[in-house]
């Protein structure tokens, strides 16, 4: 068999595909998309958290001569169906509720969708909200998660029973008796706020209904294009195959942009409604209802004299506000079943408690949960090195899966695929100067000043496949040539910009041994791509990649077959580069284009007896990924576990509370690079986002249940002066579970981030004897730890 001779493109930086239309303004993002007779749909939102709906009167709305069209619940009720869950809590013996389009008998949350008109402009629509007379009878409402769980708290969902979604445990090992014999006990609180994953582009859709073929094509800002049709026509009561959902540009998603919105189903009733294409991009205000994170954790830990972790007990809730369809409420489960991450932990005893309330809903954050996992562990680490005074670093040591153990089963039936853990903890150490910078600590701190350094280490499961959902371990590439021998790839991923469709070009490029130039990658269109799941979890390039990789080969296998014959020679002489065939001995060549018209001209004559196709459509399925239960009932829902350290240096001022960041070293291992520098830049924008939403992003609650939250003066995105330049550094220990040794590269870095910033913080402040147990790092919760520590 041929090769590809050396490797061009994996392992090398690339310019993403479309840099040049993106820089120069030339992307085409949903709100740049104008459909003849367009109209434009807006929305009204309840006031209430929780209130009865009366009556949903649209008489005086429809009455006024800007208006198209209106419709409340009831109505919808009559032609769409409760929305699919992304992820049903009752899968794992949860409690669920219908979720519809528009409510019928009540609003769980503030802002919920009530009604929604349509009107030929934006600004028409929202104007005639206003006429629409809405009679609410308001019920008591809950905004915190363990007022839910009192004996006399209000039942948001009656025939529930309680506010309790749902409890999940994770036991190994007797803890009870660990803790009896440890030489040292830790127990404390840590509470994770509430915040949002912000992207450039808000949602939008637009909802086109063919009144000749009664088809529909959504142009969704989404994530997931076949499981959104599948939503769609679920809630509309048609057929699969009568709906189309394309994906434009996409300005960022981070798990934001997963479906099942009331938006987008209702863009699509709309546009059946009135015959017309019908557009609706939301404000930055109703972005921010969307939340997540939102984790109350008590934990105790039992360790020996030299900081090893003999048991760790973490019970903790979660405030998911109301049951939404779409799959926020899940990132729960998956902060319980992360635990102890990387660590060699002989008992645990982790129980979450997941909680309704009548906040808005949570939606999919980047990190998926598997964050906040991150940030109790290390915060207990870095507790741990303070009690016993010695070394952060060394506590990581003492607890470290080692290199020769892996695969290894964590104590929630996670297969560890594999990783060198002290030798990243080493090399992150060396690219923060990390001696230097404690004798930096120890000099700053002889004059007063408040100098931290905090460490993080962090295991990313990536590449899901969770069972009953849409959330999908494999995928579907088509890999074509044309007669000129120009490569197009038809990927069931898709990007949100994040450039996963650049490395599988690079991927394709050198199995068929072409210029990077002569690939195209199309994603997000459910009628010329194959069934896919597209983006979540970090699993593009590595499920996208490997299916586009076999597709190649075998595109490649009857390029070799018949070059072979033309240069009259066996295969094994042959290699692919430079878009020729050359043999290795005689150095004669021929054109990969040449080859390929010879299959599509004279297939009878030079290709007897050889598959002429030079398309192949191939799925990949990765290894690892096995739902077969244990005898502990446990199953391995996760392809790869890329791992990061992170060291933090801050200098926070005592006076004003406020922190600014010296430096910040990351040293990664996500296995083989397809595109370094692609891998680089996802890096920074996790950690990015792991700082602002540990320093100052933050959805904090009025009195009256309201979202106090409305754009971005209020809800404190990071800006250019808090966000340090990164030192950078990669490991590679290839993943043995998959084609290329890549492992997912999506996802880590949100937790690293905000643990090093928040130990580093407490590093700070110990000289003091305060420590945070409360995000976001903001100067008033800094000064009023310091306040109390005074007391």
């Amino acid at each position: 068999m041929g090769t590809t001779g050396s490797t061009k493109y994996v392992g090398n930086n690339q310019r993403l595909v479309g840099d040049n239309r993106f820089l120069t303004g030339n992307g085409q993002f949903i709100d740049d998309i104008s459909l003849p007779g367009m109209v434009h749909m807006a929305v009204l939102r309840s006031p209430y958290p929780h209130a009865a709906i009366i009556n949903v009167d649209l008489k005086n709305v429809r009455e006024s001569p800007l208006c198209i069209a209106a419709i409340n619940g009831q109505e919808a009720a009559e032609t769409t169906n409760p929305m699919p869950h992304r992820g049903n809590p009752s899968l794992i013996g949860g409690k669920t509720c219908d979720i519809r389009c528009l409510p019928i008998e009540k609003t769980v949350y503030a802002g919920e969708p009530i009604a929604a008109v349509v009107a030929h402009s934006r600004n028409d629509a929202e104007a005639i909200l206003s006429l629409i007379n809405v009679q609410y009878k308001e019920l008591p409402y809950l905004l915190d998660a363990s007022d839910a769980l009192a004996d006399n708290a209000p039942i948001i969902h009656k025939p529930w029973g309680s506010n309790l979604v749902c409890q999940v445990t994770h036991a190994e090992g007797n803890v009870d008796d660990a803790f009896a014999v440890a030489e040292h006990t830790l127990a404390d609180e840590f509470r994770i706020h509430r915040y949002s994953t912000q992207p450039i582009e808000t949602r939008g859709y637009i909802g086109n209904w063919d009144t000749r073929s009664e088809t529909l094509t959504l142009h969704s800002s989404g994530q997931n294009p076949h499981p959104e049709r599948f939503a769609i026509a679920e809630s509309l009561r048609i057929t699969e195959e009568r709906v189309r959902v394309t994906l434009p540009d996409i300005g960022g998603a981070f798990g934001l942009k997963m479906h099942p919105y009331p938006e987008e189903v209702l863009v699509c009733l709309m546009s059946r409604q009135t015959g017309l294409p019908v557009k609706w991009v939301e404000s930055r205000t109703e972005c921010l209802l969307i939340g997540g994170r939102e984790q109350s954790h008590r934990w105790k830990a039992a360790f020996d004299d030299n900081g090893k972790i003999l048991a760790l007990r973490d019970h903790f809730l979660t405030n998911i506000g109301a049951l939404s369809a779409t799959p926020g409420w899940g990132m729960s489960r998956l902060t319980a079943l992360t635990f102890p991450g990387g660590y060699k932990i002989p008992a645990t005893d982790i129980q979450v408690s997941v909680v309704v309330t009548n906040k808005s809903p949570w939606n999919a954050s980047r990190g998926y949960g598997k964050e906040a996992t991150t940030l109790i562990l290390e915060h207990i680490c870095d507790r741990i090195a303070t009690k016993l005074k010695i070394d952060p670093a060394d506590v990581r040591r003492a607890n470290f899966v080692q290199p020769n153990e892996f695969p290894y089963k964590t104590n929630s039936g996670l297969n560890l695929d594999s990783g060198n853990y002290e030798k990243l903890l080493d090399k992150a150490l060396k690219l923060a100067d990390y001696p230097k910078k404690r004798k930096y600590q120890y000099q700053e701190r002889q004059r007063g000043k408040a100098i931290g350094i905090g460490l993080a280490f962090e295991v990313t499961p990536e590449g899901a496949d969770l069972p009953g959902s849409f959330t999908g371990g494999f995928d579907t590439s088509t890999v074509r040539m044309s007669p000129t021998g120009r490569v197009t790839v038809l990927g069931g991923t898709t990007t949100p910009g994040s450039g996963n469709d650049t490395a599988i070009a690079q991927i394709v490029a050198d199995e068929l041994g072409v210029d990077f130039e002569t690939v195209t990658v199309i994603q997000g269109d459910t009628e010329t791509c194959p069934y896919g799941f597209g983006n979540a979890n970090g699993r593009s390039t590595m499920m996208g990649g490997g299916s586009a990789q076999l597709a190649a080969r075998d595109i490649r296998d009857r390029i070799l077959a018949v070059a072979a014959r033309l240069l009259e020679t066996s295969e094994s002489d042959l290699k692919l580069s430079q878009g020729k065939v050359t043999t290795r001995n005689t150095k004669s060549s021929i054109s990969i284009a040449e080859i390929a018209n010879t299959l599509y001209t004279l297939a009878y004559r030079e290709a007897w007896g050889i598959d002429p196709s030079l398309e192949s459509t191939r799925v990949y399925k990765p290894g690892n990924i096995d739902h077969r239960p244990d005898q502990q009932g446990r199953i391995q829902p996760y392809a790869t576990f890329s791992n990061a350290m992170h060291v933090c240096t801050i200098d926070l001022d005592l006076e004003t509370g406020r922190i600014q960041i010296l430096s910040h070293a990351i040293a990664d291992d996500c296995g083989t690079l397809i595109n370094p520098i692609a891998v680089k830049s996802q890096m920074f924008g996790a950690a990015a986002m792991g700082i602002g939403g540990a320093l100052s992003e933050y959805l904090p609650y009025g009195d009256n249940g309201n979202l106090l939250t409305e754009n971005f003066k209020t809800y404190l995105m990071p800006r250019a002066g808090d966000i340090p330049s990164f030192e950078f550094d990669h490991q590679i220990t290839p993943s043995p579970f998959t084609s290329l040794g890549t492992k997912g590269a999506g996802e880590a870095g949100v937790g690293g981030a905000a643990a090093a910033l928040t130990n580093a913080v407490n590093d700070a402040l110990s000289p003091w004897g305060v420590v945070i147990r409360e995000l976001p790092l903001s100067p008033p919760n800094i000064l009023a730890a310091i306040t109390q520590q005074k007391k």
